[in-house]
């Protein structure tokens, strides 16, 4: 479909988002042409009407989809229309009456502040091999920055200042932020360097920060299989990198930190993203509460 692979084109190149978002709105839209040609013989997406958009939706809720996989597809049908409304390939679009379906808020999962803290001791011995050692230095680098796991495949040996001891890293929609780190960080990543060095020789700025045992950049599976492995040794409910984030912000936020500058941390556009974080804070003062307080 030349208009998928435009629209796809779009979040790449225009957009600059991750392979993980371009892959689900692939499938996403890809599901829906399927529909679009089995029910209604239409070719192109954009001769589809407001109604039929309804009929599909209305098909996931009767297939038993949750309201959280049917608001993705959703939101994946109106960037795709807005994107050929801006382009000028319709004159109308037709989810101006598509409205998204209500969904309970899941509080993020993280590990506790004694667990990340005994996962962190057990990967502090140096008889490794690299491979060991980088997947170490990468779990710290989540929970020491709280970045995402496309931002971490992009890191460039240039985005570290060891002077002054911050991160450069380049979030959604192209923006740049700077994230300080802590010396035992520091410590952690110098040893990674210093292996990597001995391995595969001297390290230029442009060279991606983390690489595979073939001094190729990391790709986003091999770094979910090995942060899984980590996290299934702790009690979490979920175990993708994305929880380490999570840990990072209800960490930060359990010592005092001020919500602003957790949101500039994470690279969040808008402060209600951030503050999710603050119903796992509540959840954590009500538990001591109820320890502390001489009528519980």
């Amino acid at each position: 479909m030349d208009e998928l692979t435009d629209f796809l084109q779009y979040l790449k190149v225009e957009r600059r988002d991750s392979i993980h978002t371009v892959e689900a709105y692939q499938n996403d839209m890809s599901q829906f042409i399927l529909f679009l040609q089995n029910n209604f013989g239409l070719q192109e997406p954009s001769a589809a009407t407001h109604q039929q958009i309804r009929t599909w939706i209305n098909q996931l809720y009767e297939n038993g989809l949750s309201a959280r996989s049917i608001k993705r597809k959703i939101s994946a049908l109106k960037t795709f229309y807005k994107f050929l409304y801006t382009e000028k390939r319709i004159r109308v679009n037709p989810m101006h009456k598509i409205t998204s379906p209500r969904q309970s808020k899941r509080l993020p999962s993280f590990v506790s502040e004694p667990q990340m803290l005994t996962l962190l001791d057990s990967t502090a011995t140096q008889m490794k091999n690299f491979e060991e050692i980088r997947d170490d230095t990468v779990l710290e680098t989540f929970y020491a920055l709280g970045i995402r796991l496309s931002e971490l495949i992009q890191l460039h040996f240039g985005d570290v200042d060891m002077y002054r001891m911050h991160i450069k890293v380049l979030g959604k929609r192209n923006k740049e932020r700077i994230i300080p780190f802590a010396i035992a960080y520091k410590e952690r990543l110098l040893f990674y360097l210093s292996k990597r060095e001995e391995l595969f020789g001297t390290i230029h700025r442009d060279d991606f920060l983390f690489v595979t045992d073939k001094g190729e950049q990391l790709y986003p599976m091999l770094v979910y299989r090995r942060m899984h492995q980590y996290l299934e040794t702790v009690s979490v409910q979920q175990k993708s990198p994305h929880v380490l984030r999570h840990t990072f912000a209800t960490h930060l936020l359990n010592e005092g930190a001020d919500i602003n500058a957790i949101k500039e941390l994470l690279g969040h556009a808008n402060l209600s993203a951030t503050q999710v974080y603050t119903h796992t804070s509540i959840a954590h003062l009500k538990k001591i509460y109820k320890q502390s307080h001489p009528r519980e």
